[in-house]
């Protein structure tokens, strides 16, 4: 039917590795009476120096050279909700998530494809292969598997060759909520803001939980006969 990621355990493993490292950081320049937050506002002030046409243009494009997504995410509320309002922020995030998306199909179905190919095989995935009945299952499943990166994702299912629509209307009803959730929790957590911040991550962790849900039922429909 299909064959996702062969090695998704090994690029989980690294993202625990990182988020390991920046908590170890973060604990010794506590530890050492820096002040942690003064850092991060400096570091939101020049993002938001940046401007916020800058902003969501790195945020449609960088993203499909291997760009962490969370790092927009997480800042893009916090940083230019005050300027722009919350609301419209959230419009203009989702949109360069959803162009991201689909400037990455172009890239990899078409521009890129023979460089993209040998590198994915390099990297030790395996190119899915799909029948026309599967493929919202393959979608789905390499949307909702975890340790398999974001631009990962949008290469494999643009090598794969999935229909375009329904690549991005799939895409877009798993990766957008979730990363919603992100821009909320983000700004509510660097504006101080306890309860929201707590309930975005609870609703995170919701939509998390369901992924997992989406795909046991996924992984126990490939298995049945």
């Amino acid at each position: 039917m299909v064959e996702t990621a062969a090695r998704p355990n090994r690029a989980l493993l690294l993202k625990l590795a990182i988020v390991a490292a920046v908590v170890l950081v973060g604990a010794v320049l506590l530890a050492r009476g820096y002040n942690v937050m003064a850092l991060v506002q400096q570091g939101l002030g020049l993002i938001r120096s940046a401007g916020p046409v800058t902003f969501f243009l790195a945020m449609l494009l960088l993203p499909a050279v291997g760009a962490p997504l969370s790092f927009f995410s997480l800042t893009a509320g916090s940083v230019f909700g005050p300027q722009l309002g919350l609301p419209l922020v959230m419009v203009l995030s989702l949109s360069a998530i959803a162009l991201n998306m689909a400037l990455s199909y172009v890239l990899a179905s078409r521009a890129f494809r023979p460089v993209l190919e040998a590198l994915v095989k390099r990297l030790g995935y395996r190119l899915p292969q799909v029948d026309s009945g599967d493929v919202t299952d393959l979608i789905v499943l390499l949307r909702v598997t975890p340790g398999v990166p974001f631009p990962a994702q949008n290469y494999l299912l643009g090598l794969a060759g999935v229909p375009f629509v329904r690549y991005l209307v799939v895409s877009c009803l798993i990766q957008l909520p979730i990363n919603g959730a992100v821009i909320f929790f983000g700004e509510a957590l660097l504006h101080g803001k306890g309860k929201i911040a707590l309930v975005s991550l609870l609703l995170l962790l919701a939509l998390m939980t369901g992924a997992h849900l989406v795909r046991k039922h996924y992984g126990a429909k490939r298995k049945s006969p």
